[in-house]
């Protein structure tokens, strides 16, 4: 499935769904949707991004999702049943992360802290340093567990699984995010053969 540069474009500035559900154990925040995301309604859906693949070489998920053409309700349901959950600190659609203002990623922070207050995760994973640090002004802020929990949450930050994220790859991902998933309790499945390795932000 694909999309004129004009489709993507009519999605500027449009919202993507939460998915959370009942039993949320591990919630991965992202950025913002990116235009290809609010096409599909789907977090992480640019065929470029690693987010599904590291999950599923993680064993964090059972079986991997093409997410191009948007999740399917299985998809979803199974994604839901494990206890996993995305959200973004900034709920509104850009073509690049980096024309988000200062103010909306602080207030993207306040709404990550309302949000895990009212669906209650074991552990809170961010996808992004950068963004991460802007959000809750943590100018000095490291990758992985955080001192600090998020409330009453776990907080780790992990790498951003965008394409453009180039120093990474699907495997030091799939060990970046297996960390955070193994404290929030989520039964890994048997696909999973990472070594574990440091966190890279």
């Amino acid at each position: 499935m694909g999309f004129s540069r004009a489709e993507l474009e009519s999605f500027r500035d449009a919202a993507v769904d939460d998915l959370v559900g009942p039993g949320l154990r591990l919630l991965f925040v992202g950025i913002n949707p990116g235009l290809w995301t609010a096409a599909t309604n789907t977090h992480f859906a640019h065929p470029g991004n690693r987010f599904y693949p590291a999950l599923a070489l993680a064993g964090i998920i059972p079986r991997r999702i093409d997410p191009a053409a948007g999740m399917t309700p299985d998809d979803r349901e199974m994604f839901v049943e494990r206890g996993l959950g995305i959200a973004n600190l900034v709920n509104r659609a850009t073509a690049k992360a980096s024309e988000l203002t200062a103010t909306e990623l602080r207030e993207g922070g306040a709404r990550l802290v309302e949000l895990v207050a009212a669906h209650g995760p074991a552990v809170v994973a961010v996808a992004g340093i950068t963004a991460y640090r802007q959000a809750f002004g943590m100018a000095k802020a490291q990758p992985g567990r955080q001192p600090e929990p998020l409330g009453e949450v776990e907080l780790w930050v992990v790498p951003n699984p965008s394409g453009l994220n180039a120093h990474e790859t699907v495997a030091t991902l799939a060990a970046a995010y297996r960390a955070p998933a193994a404290a929030a309790g989520i039964e890994l499945s048997g696909e999973a053969d990472v070594v574990e390795v440091g966190v890279n932000g």
